[in-house]
């Protein structure tokens, strides 16, 4: 069979329908030279034979099709249905082998903590983004739990969420896979986002990010405001600092997973990067803008010793779809212009 494993130094941009729109994404920016956390990708090749066996006993992608995506009953119903149906089964063992043999390259003789992330072929498209609609585990320790968090990425394809926008977006099944990034966690001090685009007002000139304390999922889960800042992309200069009261932090467990735990006084109000730090970022985030051609939407974490570390670059969505409206209206006549300036003028 194709591999059911990928490392991120073998893939790029191009590879989205093995690895998905994450898994692709980190395969590119690691190829880039960019710091990224050290991982693979369970391909689309390991979903596809998985989803297979399943198929042959009773039909899944024809049932989704099938479904009317604005009867919530029926789609919660057949989610619940499919969900227990992928989460239940043994995975392939071949597939299961490649999995744990990888893990154990990843992690050495030490349990090193790995995020378990979807990674649908669909996901971060020009034209869609199914980014937020599926699963992601947070410091996952061992290797059972492991291969038990990859079947529930492949379930979370048929979340309620992902069913009713893949069948409102009329994206036929067939091309719909999902592949799951294993990466090694980053005990963040700080982290957050980064837009290389002002995601409020379009403006391309500068960069504006936000973060928090702790891991990621704080801020992108909204249990925290974020401190938030606007720099210009080419002076650096902060013409934004707002630094919010950041009461929680998210933080790894020993035994695995992640807790909220309050943060101590002294940190709440304190802003959780300094000058330094944000302009070291506004360099990353010019680099992957300049690499990718176009304006990204970030994740980044600082870890204990202060190193930055990017955890995904995904396209920028909000303003790039945005009709570009015409500096003037048209006229019939094309001079029509030139003659309502000088009209007056003889």
């Amino acid at each position: 069979m194709p591999d059911a494993i990928a490392w991120f130094a073998d893939i790029g941009i191009d590879d989205r329908p093995i690895a998905g729109g994450k898994g692709a994404s980190l395969g590119e920016l690691t190829r880039a030279g960019i710091a990224v956390p050290p991982g693979f990708v369970v391909t689309t090749c390991a979903f596809d034979q998985f989803l297979a066996a399943l198929e042959a006993r009773a039909p899944i992608r024809a049932r989704i099709e099938a479904c009317d995506p604005d009867d919530l009953a029926a789609v919660t119903a057949l989610s619940r249905e499919l969900r227990r149906r992928v989460e239940e089964e043994a995975m392939p063992a071949e597939v299961e082998d490649a999995l744990l043999a990888a893990h154990r390259t990843l992690s050495g003789d030490a349990r090193t903590p790995v995020a378990v992330r979807s990674s649908a072929t669909t996901e971060d498209a020009a034209d869609a983004s199914f980014a937020g609609l599926q699963d992601t585990f947070l410091w996952v320790i061992d290797a059972a739990d492991l291969v038990a968090r990859v079947r529930e990425c492949w379930g979370s394809l048929y979340s309620v969420e992902s069913i009713t926008y893949r069948r409102r977006q009329s994206f036929p099944e067939a091309g719909v896979a999902m592949a799951v990034v294993v990466q090694q966690m980053v005990d963040a001090r700080a982290a957050g986002v980064m837009f290389t685009r002002s995601p409020t007002t379009g403006d391309k000139s500068v960069v504006t990010i936000e973060g928090a304390w702790g891991l990621g999922s704080a801020v992108v889960s909204g249990d925290v405001t974020p401190d938030h800042w606007v720099l210009g992309k080419i002076t650096g200069e902060i013409s934004v600092r707002e630094i919010s009261d950041k009461h929680v932090e998210h933080c790894p467990l020993a035994r695995g997973g992640i807790e909220e735990r309050a943060v101590p006084d002294e940190r709440r109000h304190a802003p959780c990067l300094d000058d330094a730090t944000l302009q070291v970022l506004r360099e990353i985030g010019r680099r992957v803008e300049r690499h990718y051609g176009a304006a990204q939407d970030i994740e980044w974490a600082v870890d204990r010793d202060g190193a930055v570390l990017l955890l995904q670059s995904r396209p920028e969505t909000i303003w790039s779809t945005k009709p570009v409206a015409p500096v003037a209206e048209s006229l019939a006549n094309p001079l029509g212009h030139v003659m309502g300036v000088f009209g007056g003028r003889r």
